[in-house]
């Protein structure tokens, strides 16, 4: 029996895979719903899409990572053809829908399928896909305002990229939502356990390696995969990326987790400032403009 998931119908995997190439093909032609109030605009908008603004659309997608990760594949599979003027390299939103055309693009987007109605039947799973869509915001929210400080024109790529660092997490509680929550509890019970290490015990693959696979599977811009790659860690944009994940991932449940101290020294010496004024800066930065500890600059809290 084939338990790849058909169109608009949720039929979950409860068992994982038992390869790679299993997941690539499992996760390829998966439906990807949408948040609601992405799916709302959307049908709106496509009730007079000759009068539409594509900055107000592009705004409307850059919102939702999932709704950017479904554009972006549906790019991807109009073949290289439709690429042929666009920069391999970006995720933006903008220029994709420009080389597509709103004419096919709200063909495929109009009554998509919502993550709430989705995932109706697992509450639990809506509100784990809820907090991985919350932690790339921020994430994204940190790494603009990192590459904005220095002043580099790839700001906005660099956010939709980190608003995409997460994608087979997401993808993961839509479709998988019981190794989903295997794969929380067990970082629960492990303090520490970072998230490739849990779903290689539970899933049996490497999260990256699976990543990966589904962009090139997808076409989906290299850009993703160059901007999280550990070997280009000495570039200021992988650098922006990399630390808005960590400083997201460590200030999730408030600004007391003992990695900061560093997190803060990492990122005053890549914005090239001091400990004080990266400290002042990062409030600006959260999405919600949470109030931060201070540190003196000695180390440790105030």
């Amino acid at each position: 029996m084939d338990d790849t998931p058909t169109l608009f119908t949720p039929v979950f995997l409860e068992t994982p895979k038992n390869s790679l190439l299993g997941w690539v093909e499992f996760f390829r032609r998966v439906e990807i719903p949408v948040q609601g109030q992405t799916a709302q605009g959307l049908n709106e908008m496509a009730q007079d899409e000759d009068s539409v603004d594509m900055n107000d659309l592009a705004a409307l997608i850059n919102a939702d990572p999932l709704m950017i990760l479904r554009l972006l594949r549906q790019a991807g599979s109009l073949g290289s053809k439709s690429r042929n003027t666009a920069d391999p390299k970006t995720v933006d939103s903008l220029e994709t829908l420009i080389l597509m055309g709103t004419g096919p693009f709200f063909r495929a987007s109009v009554g998509l399928p919502q993550t709430q109605d989705w995932l109706a039947t697992r509450p639990e799973a809506l509100a784990g896909l809820e907090r991985v869509l919350e932690l790339g915001q921020r994430a994204a929210s940190f790494a603009h305002g990192f590459a904005a400080q220095l002043d580099d024109p790839k700001a906005p790529l660099i956010h939709e990229a980190t608003l995409l660092h997460h994608f087979v997490e997401m993808l993961m509680w839509l479709h998988a939502p019981t190794l989903a929550a295997r794969i929380d509890a067990l970082q629960a019970a492990t303090p520490g356990l970072r998230t490739r290490q849990a779903c290689r015990s539970v899933l049996g693959i490497d999260v990256l390696e699976l990543r990966l696979a589904l962009i090139k599977a997808w076409r989906l811009p290299d850009v993703l995969a160059q901007l999280t790659d550990d070997d280009h860690a000495h570039r200021a944009q992988v650098r922006c990326v990399m630390l808005g994940l960590r400083l997201a991932r460590h200030t999730r449940e408030g600004w007391n987790h003992p990695g900061l101290e560093q997190d803060v020294q990492d990122i005053a010496e890549l914005l090239h400032l001091g400990l004080e004024p990266t400290l002042r800066l990062l409030p600006k930065l959260e999405l919600g403009a949470a109030a931060v500890p201070a540190f003196s600059s000695e180390g440790g809290q105030q």
